[in-house]
Parts: C-alpha cells; structure tokens; sequence
C-alpha cells in the first residue's frame, strides 16, 4: 500500500516531515537575514579609526602582520592572504609560536594587526609589551572597546555585534563574519589608495586563469602558419576546402597582404539559403568585410572582451604594421 494512502499516523507522518523541512529552510534563510543585519550594522562603526588604519598600513615600510588565535586566527589567516595579494606585504604570525621564537619575524618597519573580539585574549595581550618595546604600530580588530587590547592599540576598530547567530549565543558566528568583512574593508580600501590595477593582481596570480589571461598576449596564443586564405574573385566554393582544413570555421580574404574580409561559417549557410550554385557567386560578395581584429600585442583578456561582447568566436590578429599575423579562437586559452 502506498504511503499516500496509509494510515491515519502515515499522513500525519508526512506532514510533520514537510513541516520540518519547511521548518529547517526558514531557520536557514533567517540565519542569512541576521548575518546580513550584522554585516550592515558594520558600516556605522567606520570612523576616523578606521582612516588611520589604512595610512598607518600604507606608510609602512615593511609588513602587515596578522595575529589571531582560534577562529580570529583562521579569518586572519584569510585576511593576510588578501592583503598580500592585493598589493600589501603581509603574513601571518600565530601568537602562541610568535610567543615562543616567531617575534623575530617581526621588525620595527612592521604593523602588527592583533584580532581578539573580547579584547582579552591571553596569547595576544602577553605580545602586547614586547611590540611596543619594539615599536612597531599595534592596529587591533577588536569586538569589546573596554577591553585591555583597545586600550593599549594605537587604532582600535569596532568590530562588534548585537549577538551570535548561534541560538545559544555561543559560537562565533556574526562576531567572525564580521571580522571577516571588516579586514575585506581595510584591503579593498587599501587597493583603491594603492591605485592597484588588474595587471598588478595578475602578477601577483601568474598560476591562476585570471593572471594567465591578464599577463597573456594574443600572440602567445594565437593561430599562425598556414592560415587558410582565398583571393577575392574565387568562388564561395572555392573556400570551403580551406576553411575546412583550416579547422577555424572561417577564410581571409585577402589581396596579397591586405586583409579585405572574411567568410565565416555562418556567411556560406546564409549563401546556401540563397544561392544554388556556390561555384558562380564570388567570395567577395559575401564576405564580412570590416572583421573585428586585435593587435597581438593586446592581452588576451581584451580580446576575449571583444569577441563576448560581439558574439563572434574568432578575432583576426594584426601586428604593428597592420598586417595578418594570425587568427585568435576564443578557447585558445
């Protein structure tokens, strides 16, 4: 018998279970709707503290250093991640190890961030004399402004929440997403007072396909060699064979060196559709005649700009004289 048409209990079975999957995506959603509420409430607590951060990490001569323990610790790993790869020297010292022998990786053209939402953390406050007999500026992250850390920063950033999204009030939740979107703060404001440029991030990414496609030229890719080429006067029909060995799904049309156009694939179904005999129809006449180029100096991240942006999936290359050089796919990358 089919559950649909059990029991008296089956049904109510059912029921209790849509209820409480309903139940489980609510709860879900409104976790979303209180981490967006204290992610919000953030924008209030940027203040002239918040400004000196910045100049303070922009007129340092060495590293921003990153410490926190726990989740703090975690999120500062990611922070310091960002920083340096957008453009500010950082890296991580966890504070236990920096207690133990790491405090040689700090110097006096340093900026320690210290991250500790109670402010109290015993492994960060114990750092506390020793960065300032070496001098070196102390910014704090910090979710309590009467703790002993805010009190002996030289910039204190308010990173405070009502509550944790935990419903014991238990598990940083809010208070570590807020860290988190507070140090994405300092970084892209640091990025726009650095003036820091795709080109900069993709050197910095050379491994990744971002970087690849910043730092790669048109001519690192490009087709070259026997590109397949007709003369104007010969047949549409005439250019189905080098198109087809091409393997491009298009011909130049040329005069000795001078690019006249192209015929693509999609020019000879429209020439099928109202023409019976290709032999007798020159390819000059249905030829694209002003095709998108691309100088192979350009980065290959412009050229795939150009052909999205124009729906086309292949750019005729040119070089500093204006000549052909090659033919860019847009899945040579």
């Amino acid at each position: 018998m089919s559950e649909d048409f059990g029991t008296g209990n089956n049904v109510i079975s059912l029921a209790s279970k849509r209820k409480q999957a309903q139940q489980i995506v609510e709860e879900a959603r409104d976790v979303f709707r209180m981490q967006a509420l204290a992610i919000a409430s953030l924008s209030d607590k940027v203040n002239g503290e918040f400004t000196r951060a910045v100049k303070i990490v922009l007129n340092t001569s060495g590293h921003l250093i990153v410490c926190g323990i726990g989740k703090s610790g975690l999120v500062g790993q990611k922070m310091a991640a960002t920083f340096a790869s957008t453009g500010t020297p950082s890296f991580f010292v966890h504070p236990a190890e920096a207690y133990h022998g790491d405090l040689g990786m700090i110097t006096e053209e340093d900026t320690i961030l210290l991250i500790s939402n109670s402010g109290e953390t015993e492994e960060i406050i114990r750092l506390i004399p020793y960065l300032k007999q070496l001098g070196v500026p102390i910014i704090a992250l910090v979710g309590r402004q009467d703790s002993h850390l805010a009190a002996q920063a030289d910039v204190c950033i308010d990173i405070s929440v009502d509550r944790e999204v935990c419903p014991n009030n238990l598990a940083p939740t809010n208070s570590t997403l807020a860290t988190l979107a507070m140090g994405d703060a300092l970084a892209v404001s640091l990025i726009k007072e650095r003036n820091f440029q795709a080109n900069d991030f993709a050197r910095l990414h050379p491994g990744g396909t971002l970087g690849r496609k910043l730092l790669t030229e048109v001519k690192d890719v490009m087709h070259t060699g026997s590109l397949p080429v007709v003369a104007p006067e010969q047949s549409v029909q005439d250019s189905l064979l080098p198109m087809t060995q091409g393997r491009l799904g298009l011909v130049l049309v040329m005069n000795n060196e001078e690019l006249l156009g192209i015929v693509t694939d999609g020019d000879l179904r429209r020439a099928l559709q109202k023409h019976k005999d290709l032999s007798q129809i020159a390819v000059s006449s249905v030829m694209t005649s002003t095709p998108k180029t691309i100088c192979e100096n350009a980065r290959l991240n412009d050229a795939e700009d150009i052909m999205k942006q124009n729906k086309i999936k292949a750019l005729v290359v040119l070089n500093n004289e204006g000549k052909v050089s090659g033919i860019l796919e847009i899945f040579d990358d």
